[in-house]
């Protein structure tokens, strides 16, 4: 499970979005990429390495149109929590193109607990605001644990031995998996045209046209 470190943890606020310059770049692009604590200096990581109990970790994200982010995560343990927009976290989540966010937007972090498996991290961005907002989730609800399990993929250990697990990282919201009961009418809207490619540490997301509806991808965290 991702934990705040603190409680004033603003644990998303994020993204960003504005029209991409004709000719230039794909209308609609996001970049996003993850950070690890060490020590006192932050590094970007591979989306994919399998993270270990008590790593802490935050997201880097830069894109380019305006919009509004909604974010919920499904634990290893199967537990869903709305993570933003919140009372701990922020209720201003309207996003601005052309910025880069940390997430959190604090001077904490996210720290990994629970099971070994992978953190589902549900975003949602819809060009406009959600006109009744996203659905509360209570306390406690949950479904099934996601039942994968972290891999090493021995073709992509670097020379310090990283574990790697190519199952994880940003991903297309898959057909058949559970959906957060605060998204299960987005998800029937959510366009499904997206284009995911890797650029070094950093995973693009792009689509070929502008936004007309939300949009929901999913963002796999593996740990031991």
């Amino acid at each position: 499970m991702i934990r705040r470190t603190a409680l004033a943890a603003a644990l998303f606020a994020a993204l960003a979005f504005s029209q991409a310059r004709p000719g230039t770049q794909p209308a609609n692009r996001m970049e996003i990429s993850l950070e690890r604590l060490d020590v006192d200096n932050w590094r970007s990581i591979d989306p994919g390495l399998v993270l270990e109990q008590g790593d802490r970790i935050r997201f880097v994200f830069h894109a380019s149109f305006d919009g509004y982010l909604y974010v919920t995560n499904l634990s290893s343990s199967g537990k869903y929590e709305q993570l933003f927009p919140r009372e701990e976290t922020g209720q201003d989540n309207r996003i601005a193109g052309g910025n880069e966010y940390r997430v959190p937007a604090t001077q904490t972090a996210f720290r990994i607990a629970g099971p070994p498996g992978h953190e589902t991290v549900y975003w949602l961005v819809s060009p406009v605001r959600l006109t009744n907002g996203l659905p509360h989730l209570g306390p406690g609800v949950k479904t099934s644990p996601p039942t994968l399990v972290p891999r090493c993929d021995d073709t992509l250990l670097r020379s310090r031995g990283d574990c790697i697990d190519t199952s994880a990282g940003p991903k297309l919201l898959p057909r058949d998996i559970d959906i957060p009961p605060n998204l299960s009418d987005a998800a029937e809207r959510s366009k499904r045209d997206l284009l995911f490619m890797r650029k070094q540490d950093t995973a693009v997301i792009s689509s070929p046209a502008p936004l007309g509806g939300p949009v929901i991808y999913v963002f796999l965290l593996a740990h031991r």
